[in-house]
């Protein structure tokens, strides 16, 4: 608190600065803008005069504020896909004007990469803040017929798949609890589904998605590694419609229309796979057998006046997979409330509660029940202050209730005594400053800090353990007793030196603190994983990342190229002592060990945003190592997550209107694993013996995948596309693992065997649209 009182003064000194060379007879446009047609709000619509001297953007809710001087102004709404529209203004008083941007009918065949202004890659502070919306996603191959968002972000560089098919995903060398992940706000704690091969998230319910590597802004925090921010939409606020596919594993159907006209509308999307009636149906499997996901989606958004909108979100889903005497299902909820209020025209307000909740279980029949999860409870207010087209600035605080679940087993024969890890108990909380300040035509600083606290409480037990966990003291808290305090800084500085329209240099540094961390024994990251606090004997990670890259268009900005390099540094890493057992441990934390951690790596991005042929290029050189004391002699090590390696070509041609065909084509290192080096008798027992951690590789990972996209004629009432996907087209048959094993015939020959998960795959779906 005391560093956010002592740099106010210099954020308010350089917003005087900056307005003490503007005029007093300025005035300032506002409102919002919307698609024509639907209704929903269009995010990151550039609004810029005539003359290029002033400009601004949209923000999430369709929202912009524009301070011009007064007099007659030609004004102009860009956005990509849809047709400029030009205002002429005169200006002598505050103004509010909504524009509707009309799709541009010629663009519609584009596979637009990012719905945002041509030289935006130039122009923003931001650096990693990669934009995609779903005509990208739509267009790419997929697996098992699904389009999928979290594969998607996979394709870009520094982001890459820390197993094959699943969801769980690794930036710059960091675990996945490390990624923040959010939907309408809400946090998602686990983000798949059947295993890890089909994320949580329904594209047909998904408006875009924004995901931050570095310089990453100062409302966000929590978590160390990334930011990814998925926004549904809102609802046709004009029509009735509805979509859907019909899948080999999975079906999904979309409603969504008006309420009241122009006033409310709302958004209905659910998805269920099928597997398990197929089987059935086949006589395959038992009655009692389940394999099945579904999930839901839906929102209500109600336009209650021009300064009041609110909104009311909710996602349920849930994987269910039994057979007669056993069985697990886990899912999440969540639940988003929000209100946005304009104070005036250059005050913006968001005012959000918000739910959310993850839990698993297993059931073993007339043996007893085992469950975990953690639940949250939010509330955030965020405010964004238009102050002049120098200074934009964001402010806000959120605090959050965390409760977690560590896990507990039920048995079903009352002679034995039930297990029990205690619950506890959390609250995080915290309070951000931030602007972004355009100096000149070429210079622009966005800075902030954010201030953090962590409150573990009673009850519970703080219990100090010796190096062989066996446990030497205790000191016992009552409920409401602050068992724990962290604090964190969290300064945030982002900078773009502009050379020309078509070139820039951007730097950045961000520090991350994350207090929550997961127990896993997998770097894939699967349901039975649990969620930690930060605690007595386990330090929340902080994470200082510097970056720097060049950024370059060409070609009126068809193409796009960047090379970004970065370092990180990591303070109290989690790691484990060899053998832990992770779940239903009560005292886990005498087995978990901290250290520090280092990564650095350089990413290479082409990108070919506009015509019949688009796609991208990425490359990442990365390096990602961990010291921890206990762990491979106090000596560095690579990381589970290091990958020296990663390439993604990816590409899509539009062949006519109707026929489009893309691929991509993935390669990268195999990851670092620990594999026994030799082996030891013991007891007329065959034992292996183990060095280093992490001494061995993966094989390297490489596929082809296709898919052939045909739209259909469409009529007055309906129109269909089919979607024909190869997954996987050379049948690479790559390691998902490896296993040791006594040779059959010679036994004291040891014998690596290798399980692949997939070879090639097809899949067909046919999507509608009424």
């Amino acid at each position: 608190m005391n560093f956010i009182l002592k740099k106010w003064p210099l954020i308010a000194y350089l917003l005087l600065i900056s307005a003490s060379s503007y005029a007093q007879n300025k005035f300032t446009i506002s409102g919002e803008v919307t698609d024509a047609e639907t209704g929903e709000a269009l995010i990151g619509v550039t609004i810029y005069t005539a003359d290029k001297t002033v400009g601004t953007m949209t923000n999430t809710y369709g929202f912009y504020s524009l301070t011009l001087p007064e007099g007659e102004q030609t004004v102009l709404y860009s956005f990509v896909g849809y047709q400029t529209q030009q205002r002429d203004i005169k200006l002598t008083a505050n103004q509010s004007i909504k524009i509707q941007l009309a799709v541009n009918e010629t663009a519609l065949n584009e596979v637009v990469v990012s719905a945002e202004k041509k030289d935006k890659n130039i122009a923003a502070t931001q650096m990693t803040g990669e934009k995609l919306d779903m005509k990208t996603i739509d267009k790419l191959p997929v697996l098992f017929g699904e389009r999928d968002v979290l594969k998607t972000i996979q394709l870009l560089p520094g982001i890459s798949t820390v197993s094959e098919g699943g969801n769980g995903f690794s930036v710059r060398g960091g675990s996945i609890d490390q990624n923040l992940i959010l939907l309408d706000e809400a946090p998602v704690y686990s983000a798949s589904h059947l295993m890890g091969f089909f994320s949580v998230f329904n594209a047909d319910a998904i408006k875009g998605m924004t995901v931050y590597k570095s310089g990453i802004p100062a409302n966000y925090g929590g978590r160390a590694a990334s930011v990814l921010d998925i926004t549904m939409r809102d609802g046709n606020m004009k029509k009735f419609q509805g979509s859907g596919g019909i899948g080999l594993l999975a079906s999904r159907l979309t409603l969504e229309g008006p309420i009241i006209e122009d006033k409310m509308s709302f958004i209905v999307s659910g998805r269920r796979s099928y597997a398990d009636l197929i089987a059935k149906g086949a006589n395959q499997i038992d009655d009692g057998t389940q394999m099945y996901f579904y999930d839901l989606n839906a929102k209500l958004n109600w336009k209650i006046n021009d300064n009041n909108r609110l909104f009311l979100s909710g996602y349920f889903g849930k994987d269910d997979f039994g057979f007669e005497d056993m069985g697990m299902d886990w899912g999440n909820t969540t639940a988003t409330l929000r209100w946005n209020h304009l104070f005036s025209s250059q005050l913006f307000s968001n005012t959000t509660a918000l739910y959310s909740e993850y839990d698993y279980g297993f059931n073993f029949g007339d043996r007893g029940s085992m469950s975990s999860g953690i639940k949250d409870v939010s509330l955030k207010q965020d405010f964004t202050w238009y102050a002049n087209p120098q200074n934009t600035m964001k402010y806000g605080l959120n605090a959050t209730y965390h409760t977690f679940y560590p896990g507990e087993f039920l048995f079903e024969d009352n002679s034995i005594s039930d297990i029990k890890v205690p619950e506890k108990q959390a609250l995080e909380s915290s309070l951000y400053i931030s602007n972004e300040q355009k100096i000149g035509t070429k210079l622009t600083l966005d800075y902030g800090v954010r201030a953090s606290m962590f409150n573990q409480f009673g009850p519970g037990e703080n219990i100090t353990y010796d190096d062989d966990n066996n446990i030497i003291d205790k000191a016992y808290f009552d409920k409401g007793d602050v068992m724990q305090t962290f604090y964190g800084v969290e300064p945030r500085l982002g900078l773009n030196y502009r050379f020309n329209t078509k070139s820039s240099f951007k730097a950045s540094y961000n520090r991350m603190v994350q207090y929550l961390h997961l127990m896993s024994n997998s770097t894939s990251g699967q349901p039975t994983d649990t969620w930690m606090p930060s605690s007595f004997n386990i330090e929340p990670t902080i994470v200082n990342q510097y970056s720097v890259g060049f950024f370059r268009n060409f070609m009126d900005n068809a193409f796009e190229f960047s090379a970004e390099t970065y370092y990180k540094t990591l303070n109290n890493i989690s790691d484990y002592k060899d053998g832990t057992q992770v779940m239903l441990n009560e005292n886990i934390e005498s087995y978990v060990l901290q250290g520090e951690g280092r990564s650095y790596g350089l990413e290479l991005y082409l990108k070919k945003k506009y015509g019949d042929f688009t796609g991208w290029v990425s490359y990442t050189l990365s390096n990602t190592n961990n010291k921890i004391e206990g762990i491979n002699n106090g000596d560095w090590y690579d990381s589970s997550y290091d990958k020296t390696h990663d390439v993604s070509i990816v590409t899509s041609y539009q062949f006519t209107e109707r026929v489009s065909i893309s691929a991509n084509w993935i390669f990268y290192t195999g990851n670092a694993v620990t594999f026994p080096s030799g082996k030891y008798e013991f007891d007329g027992n065959q034992v292996p013996y183990y060095t280093e951690r992490n001494g061995y590789r993966m094989p390297d990972y490489h596929r082809l995948d296709l898919n052939i996209h045909l739209e259909g004629k469409g009529n007055k009432r309906i129109n269909s596309s089919w979607d024909f996907s190869l997954y996987n087209l050379y049948n690479q048959m790559n390691a998902y693992t490896i296993n040791f094993r006594e040779n059959e015939t010679n036994p004291n020959v040891t014998e690596a065997v290798k399980l692949s998960l997939f070879g090639i795959i097809p899949s067909v779906t046919w999507n509608f649209k009424f």
